[in-house]
């Protein structure tokens, strides 16, 4: 079907909203023929779907994709939660994500936690609230119990941790944990520190798993807990443990913003890393692999994390009653110059 270009005069004094209806009358076409072309749906002619356009721009058109989902009983935005945008493994997860929406053309609306490392239902609930197909949340920081009543509300992709029951996407704690831990035994050092963050249902395989391993060894492991999962935080919990004088050789920290944290205050107290303090730590981030910083970090794949849960997503759309979907990725340690012998 082919349409003459028109000459489009906007009109004054609107009281009420523009409408398809509207755009439709300017181009002398059928709201239908509109609605297909928003929609992408074969049929429509470029000439037409140029004109459509033409016409929805100049009279301030916005095309509602969430009444479109509605009126299609079909879904096809998807919300993506992150917990703390400033950590570069959010950024990745959330590139990857989008890596694998752009090509199926899918919206993404997404919400950051208001409060780094804690737990906050608004962010999520205005994803739901926005009438999306599926979250990907990463990371909830709710008990299991509070992430499946979540997801029997809303198709959920839970991203960094395993829920039973809900649709994961995640990295291998237990052996990336393993694997930082025994690194540092192995170089020799047997006063090994584990900085983390605060107690959180599904967030404890990694001090754990470091725990265990300290154990079997036949050593005793120190833990410190910061506020949150910062920088900030762990460097003034970090302290408490180049004060004494037993401090540690060694520190495994929870993840890269940990360890940089700990590396702050190990050089306050006047000590050079690794000659003083071997630092190991997680997620294998940008900063981490910076000249100067150097960090021995274990690599979860944040990129990978964010595409397959992207990929897994799509699935939960074209397919809502589909078995529920794990993918687990095994992490690997990537050693730099921050680790040494004691």
């Amino acid at each position: 079907m082919q349409v003459a270009r028109v000459t489009l005069h906007k009109p004054s004094g609107r009281l009420h909203s523009i409408t398809q209806e509207d755009v439709a009358r300017e181009v002398g076409v059928s709201r239908t023929l509109v609605s297909f072309a928003f929609r992408g749906a074969p049929g429509v002619s470029d000439e037409t779907k140029q004109a459509i356009f033409d016409a929805a721009k100049l009279l301030g058109y916005r095309h509602n994709a969430a009444a479109a989902d509605l009126a299609r009983k079909r879904p096809s935005t998807v919300g993506l939660f992150l917990l703390d945008l400033s950590n570069e493994v959010y950024v990745d997860i959330f590139s990857g994500v989008r890596e694998a929406l752009s090509p199926m053309k899918k919206r993404l609306i997404l919400s950051v936690s208001h409060s780094r490392g804690s737990v906050d239902e608004g962010s999520v609930g205005s994803l739901i609230e926005a009438r999306v197909g599926v979250v990907i949340a990463a990371t909830l920081l709710e008990p299991d119990a509070h992430v499946q009543e979540l997801a029997r509300n809303v198709p959920l992709v839970n991203v960094t941790r395993r829920v039973e029951g809900v649709d994961s996407v995640y990295s291998n704690n237990i052996a990336g944990a393993q694997a930082a831990t025994e690194h540092l035994l192995r170089l020799g050092h047997t006063r090994i520190a584990h900085v983390t963050g605060p107690t959180h249902e599904g967030h404890e395989e990694r001090r754990q798993t470091y725990e265990k391993v300290m154990r079997e060894a036949g050593l005793v492991p120190q833990v410190v807990f910061a506020h949150d999962y910062t920088h900030e935080a762990a460097r003034q919990v970090s302290d408490q443990l180049f004060g004494a004088l037993d401090r540690p050789t060694a520190v495994f920290a929870h993840n890269d913003e940990i360890a940089l944290g700990v590396r702050e205050s190990a050089y306050v107290h006047g000590l050079e890393v690794p000659r003083d303090l071997s630092l190991v730590g997680y997620d294998n981030s940008r900063t981490a692999r910076l000249h100067g910083i150097d960090l021995t970090s274990v690599d979860l794949h944040a990129l990978e994390l964010g595409r397959t849960a992207g990929i897994t997503a799509l699935e939960r759309l074209t397919n809502p009653t589909h078995p529920v979907i794990e993918h687990m990725l095994e992490p690997r340690l990537v050693v730099r110059s921050s680790t040494a012998a004691p």
